[in-house]
């Protein structure tokens, strides 16, 4: 297996735009983003620039995974990841996604990890989001915290659910973010 690794300070979706069309020679097997420092489950996703990543390459048509982990400590240990992201990536790159489907991997921060769960996305929002501090005399500085509200933390079908209980959370995410199931309603408010 050949590996080339690059590094861009762009954003990571300008990052994999710029491999995409300048560095590689070939279009890849696999778009691989991460190890991000800090929990990309549930809403986390749509805010991620490591899923930005992931999202670029499947939208390229290049199966893509993303791993986090749930740890924003300067001194967290991403080496006990390694196996299971070897075995989420040969799975992967043994299986193949279907086209615009992608995978989005968080561990937990533990000692040892009870295993893999593939999961759905937690249904959660953001409240509380702004403190508003004072910056070098900067009266009007906000920074941004918030606390997450889960509707369905007791769901074991959830990310946050197998990510609490000490699993690795696969969630298979789709770009295509479509409401399918309310196409025909809406439509029927504009036919007359």
């Amino acid at each position: 297996v050949g590996l080339t690794l690059y590094r861009c300070s762009g954003t990571p979706t300008d990052c994999i735009k710029l491999g995409l069309h300048t560095l590689v020679p070939r279009t890849p097997d696999l778009v691989v983003a991460g190890i991000n420092h800090g929990d990309n489950s549930s809403v986390n996703a749509h805010y991620s620039g490591t899923m930005g990543a992931v999202i670029e390459g499947c939208l390229k048509g290049i199966a893509a995974v993303g791993f986090s982990l749930c740890s924003h400590r300067a001194d967290a240990d991403f080496a006990p990841l390694g196996p299971t992201i070897r075995r989420v990536t040969e799975a992967v790159l043994t299986h193949g996604l279907p086209y615009l489907t992608c995978l989005n991997v968080n561990f937990p921060e533990v000692d040892e990890l009870q295993g893999l769960r593939v999961c759905r996305q937690t249904r959660a929002q953001w409240t509380n989001e702004w403190e508003q501090i004072t910056h070098r005399d900067d009266e009007h500085y906000y920074w941004l915290t918030g606390e997450m509200v889960e509707e369905d933390a007791d769901d074991e079908q959830t990310d946050h659910w197998a990510l609490n209980h000490g699993y690795a959370a696969i969630t298979p995410t789709t770009v295509d973010v479509t409401a399918y199931a309310l196409i025909d309603e809406v439509q029927s408010w504009f036919t007359e």
